[in-house]
């Protein structure tokens, strides 16, 4: 069922073709607002998507296949979703990357990459759109950062350094910001099993002769107490309630939805 609380607004999701990004574009298209998608994947399909959430919840949507590695390609994107929708007034950044590895054997072009990506491309983005939310005076920058932004774990060091500087730069961008009605915050998730977490399961259920649900287990019981994954469903409720007027005071959080990982 669609609500109307975001009606007339347009959301960027960066990397919203799957995993997170996709389950928090339905979740703002649910309350109204038009969706930017953004992301890799079959040509196809993604049309698919896109189009079947627009139908779904009665929204505009459109779709741009920007690398967010690349500032021209990502100046394209904002240019797109302005002449699309006539600006961005909430800001998702979620494309990311990861790789693992010991530091010394990290390759240095996956260190520049994860950097690019997971990090970077939030500065350009947010650079972009602020301007138009601070002249609407209303806008909402929500950054997907992680618990790898609050406590570190070995062999994810691009992963961890880029995902702690954008929570730093969701501080300084809620402190700019914090006598406008722009807000902006950072969602620090858990285990989520998106692509990404799946990937690492496959990979120790090879490695341990397990099967793939015994992987699962052993992956959430070393890091998250519940035993249970973060859904895409519930980190899109949290990012509709930080564009709520509810929200208008949280600024430059960084919410943890992991379970109780960061407890410990």
């Amino acid at each position: 069922m669609t609500t109307s609380m975001l009606s007339g607004k347009t959301a960027l999701v960066t990397g919203s073709t799957s995993g997170i990004g996709l389950g928090i574009a339905r979740s703002l298209a649910q309350q109204g607002a038009n969706i930017v998608f953004n992301g890799f994947g079959d040509a196809q399909q993604i049309e698919k998507l896109h189009t079947e959430v627009g139908q779904e919840f009665g929204v505009r949507t459109a779709y741009h296949n920007a690398d967010m590695s690349k500032p021209a390609e990502i100046e394209a994107l904002m240019k797109f979703a302005g002449e699309k929708f006539g600006g961005i007034d909430i800001l998702v950044n979620n494309a990311g990357i990861q790789h693992v590895a010991n530091i010394e054997d990290f390759p240095p072009e996956k260190w520049d990459a994860i950097i690019a990506i997971n990090l970077t491309s939030a500065f350009h983005t947010t650079r972009l759109a602020l301007p138009g939310m601070k002249q609407k005076n209303w806008g909402r920058i929500i950054n997907l950062a992680s618990v790898h932004g609050m406590v570190g774990s070995a062999q994810k060091s691009a992963y961890v350094a880029s995902k702690h500087g954008l929570v730093g730069f969701t501080k300084v961008t809620a402190l700019e910001t914090a006598q406008t009605g722009v807000t902006c915050n950072a969602i620090c998730p858990g285990w989520v099993l998106t692509p990404l977490v799946q990937k690492q399961v496959d990979d120790r259920a090879v490695r341990e002769g397990t099967s793939n649900d015994a992987a699962k287990k052993a992956l959430l019981a070393e890091k998250q107490p519940s035993g249970e994954f973060v859904t895409p469903e519930e980190l899109g409720a949290l990012a509709v309630f930080f564009c709520s007027p509810a929200a208008n005071q949280v600024r430059g959080v960084a919410w943890n939805m992991d379970g109780g990982w960061v407890a410990q």
